[in-house]
């Protein structure tokens, strides 16, 4: 029996590689004689750095750069082992982890930092730059990361706005007259796991925005604020992001839009991305089974999360997907009408979050030998 184990990270416990190993130690308690190929994976948010650049041999880099709050942090990035693509997450440097509850605040939040780390990668040379956008603190349409590279955003008697969201309610013109000239010369990628629009019901403000401390009143500030910027950009950029010829535009509190406007990027499924630089068709062709996993399993995995995405991967060659969840949480059903076999909560008694997060990789390898030795009671898997 030949088992792929392709798990994401398990955010604030386990990075990917370490929840395959786990896995595969649970799978080989079971099944000593199976075939194992770990293929830890990652949809642009967390763990995308490290997936694409340990898996390739790359190198990982840190810089000091300006982090969401405005002052300075360290964050890491990479180069993959091609030698020419360079890899950021912009939540290293602009994500909502790094900002304390009490002062999440999407109307001043700032993605400059991120900017700081693309003409870091500009200026090295590098081709080929793949943004993972996954986590975000923010909510200014990249107007941060854009003034990192030479933008300029005016208000109505030629000022400079102030970082954040809110202030893109007085913006009036966009100036793209000193952007980095290598912005020309390289290929951009924006690896997201959501097409959400910029602007609407289904925009980045009203989806994301509460989970970044935005009130209801605040929402409804930042979609005006949105709007706005989007209204200059087709007036100043002839890039119209009111209309719905761009998904994805509002990923990462509209980067996506920025990087459409300021670094001709091009948007792409994080998972589609990461399975095509990993090879995962190759491996799961021969497959009897593919082993995923996430920390919480509900209906948000539907929208090409990782473990769907490796799903629709193994589909074709009917190799059936089963994901190992830290938690399964409402709406976690539906995962079986988009290419899912199997959902097992990884947890086998009752506990508070601290302590399962305490418990991950053992957990995933008790889950893992339970799946195994399950499927065997039921004969061959796959094909």
């Amino acid at each position: 029996m030949k088992i792929v184990i392709a798990p994401q990270s398990f955010k604030g416990s386990v990075m990917a590689l370490t929840a395959a190993e786990a896995i595969e130690r649970g799978v080989r308690r079971a099944s000593p004689e199976a075939e194992t190929v770990l293929v830890p994976v990652a949809d642009g948010g967390d763990g995308t750095l490290e997936v694409l650049v340990n898996s390739t041999g790359g190198k990982i880099f840190r810089s000091i750069v300006t982090g969401p709050l405005g002052h300075a942090v360290e964050a890491l990035w990479g180069v993959m082992g091609d030698g020419s693509t360079a890899v950021i997450e912009m939540a290293r440097a602009s994500g909502l982890a790094m900002v304390p509850h009490r002062r999440r605040n999407p109307r001043t939040t700032t993605t400059f930092g991120t900017g700081e780390i693309i003409r870091e990668a500009l200026e090295r040379g590098y081709e080929r730059i793949v943004v993972g956008m996954g986590g975000s603190a923010t909510n200014d349409a990249g107007m941060g990361m854009a003034t990192a590279l030479g933008a300029r955003f005016l208000d109505d008697q030629g000022k400079p706005l102030p970082k954040g969201g809110s202030a893109l309610a007085r913006l009036n013109k966009i100036d793209i007259t000193n952007l980095h000239s290598r912005l020309r010369e390289v290929t951009i990628i924006g690896a997201t796991d959501v097409t959400n629009p910029l602007c609407g019901s289904s925009g980045a403000s009203a989806i994301y925005g509460p989970q970044k401390g935005a009130t209801q009143e605040i929402v409804e500030e930042l979609d005006a604020a949105l709007a706005n910027f989007a209204r200059v950009a087709q007036s100043d950029l002839g890039i119209d992001f009111l209309n719905e010829a761009h998904p994805g535009a509002g990923a990462a509190g509209g980067l996506g839009a920025g990087l459409m406007a300021f670094a001709n990027c091009r948007l792409q499924s994080g998972i589609d991305l990461v399975c095509e630089v990993l090879k995962f068709e190759e491996h799961v062709r021969e497959a009897d089974l593919v082993l995923t996993g996430e920390g919480r399993a509900d209906l948000s995995s539907i929208y090409d999360k990782a473990p769907v995405g490796v799903a629709r991967k193994a589909a074709p060659y009917g190799v059936p997907t089963v994901i190992l969840a830290g938690s399964l949480g409402e709406g976690y059903e539906q995962l079986y009408q988009h290419g899912i076999a199997g959902v097992v909560c990884i947890a086998d008694r009752p506990m508070n979050f601290e302590r399962s997060l305490a418990r991950t990789e053992e957990l995933l390898e008790g889950a893992a030998e339970r799946t195994v030795r399950l499927l065997q009671l039921a004969g061959p898997t796959g094909r």
